[in-house]
């Protein structure tokens, strides 16, 4: 079994590895952050549960020790300071851009052929850092985003139409922020029936407009960022590569002429498995979901070019 790296103890990252743990999707999971006895804490923590929740994952925790996350299979970035109320990701760029560059290089240097996923906000910009900074293949490099947005956008739709919200199909493509996510109510379904024609359009406008600001309305709920659905996120992501499952999942990936974009991280379907991102699903988005596409893009670009004004790049 594989050997994933989780980078950051915090809220998130400690939930990623629990899930982690116990669906034993890894043999061994590392939690690595600054702080002094976080990580070791939360992991004999998690240890101490595995009797009573029967697994058999070995849960390691570490301060600033990357020699220990060495030859991981799969590294998952969760650092940087978390959003507070009010604050958007974008406003965290300047202090996550230099936490996350300066992570991926160590973790290179022990694990020069993992896979890393990109959980750390703002999470588009952050992927695209990680790939420009490193030089590695696009196929190696997933913004966990879409996966998180489009587990909202179902769950959204489900309480809209009171049914299990894991008989949904909903998408959402686009940047991974409150204006530029776009949930793709044409696709979505409900057992293969449109949700469209059981939702009037004003109940579906609802259903899309809850989604595109989920994150925040439970940072003002908490106080800060959620934590429960991004770190099992991040941990169903991680899941489909190692156990090559070729699963069909949003992630923000470096396009390279999909989609009619270029030199960018955006979140659009993607098939992963062992080697990371294995396929760009193109879907056939009508007019108005392409001028919501490309006007994502442009606002993903605007905080892109942030990264050039604090020399990250």
């Amino acid at each position: 079994m594989a050997k994933i790296t989780v980078v950051g103890a915090g809220n998130v990252g400690a939930t990623c590895a629990n899930v982690l743990a116990y669906n034993k999707i890894a043999s061994e999971v590392v939690m690595l952050d600054v702080k002094e006895g976080i990580a070791e804490g939360k992991a004999i923590d998690m240890m101490q549960a595995a009797q009573t929740t029967t697994f058999e994952t070995k849960v390691v925790g570490v301060t600033n020790d990357y020699s220990k996350t060495k030859n991981s299979d799969v590294i998952i970035v969760t650092s940087g300071i978390p959003r507070k109320p009010g604050m958007t990701r974008e406003e965290l760029i300047g202090v996550n851009a230099n936490i996350v560059k300066s992570v991926v290089k160590n973790c290179l240097d022990f694990s020069p052929n993992a896979i890393f996923i990109i959980i750390s906000n703002p999470m588009d910009t952050m992927t695209y850092l990680t790939i420009k900074a490193t030089g590695l293949p696009k196929n190696r490099v997933i913004g966990m985003g879409g996966a998180l947005d489009s587990s909202r956008f179902q769950y959204y739709l489900s309480q809209a139409l009171n049914v299990n919200p894991a008989q949904i199909e909903g998408t959402v493509i686009g940047g991974h922020g409150d204006t530029t996510m776009i949930p793709l109510k044409r696709l979505a379904t409900y057992k293969g029936i449109p949700v469209s024609k059981l939702l009037d359009a004003d109940k579906l406008n609802k259903v899309v407009a809850d989604t595109m600001v989920g994150g925040a309305t439970l940072t003002g709920l908490l106080g800060t960022s959620a934590w429960y659905a991004p770190g099992a996120a991040g941990a169903y992501v991680a899941e489909s590569i190692v156990c090559d499952y070729k699963r069909l999942i949003p992630c923000c990936v470096y396009l390279d002429g999909e989609y009619g974009q270029k030199n960018i991280c955006i979140g659009v379907p993607v098939v992963l498995g062992a080697n990371g991102i294995d396929k760009i699903v193109e879907l056939e988005l009508d007019s108005e979901e392409k001028a919501l596409f490309e006007k994502s893009a442009d606002a993903v670009r605007k905080t892109n070019s942030v990264l050039q004004e604090i020399n990250a790049l």
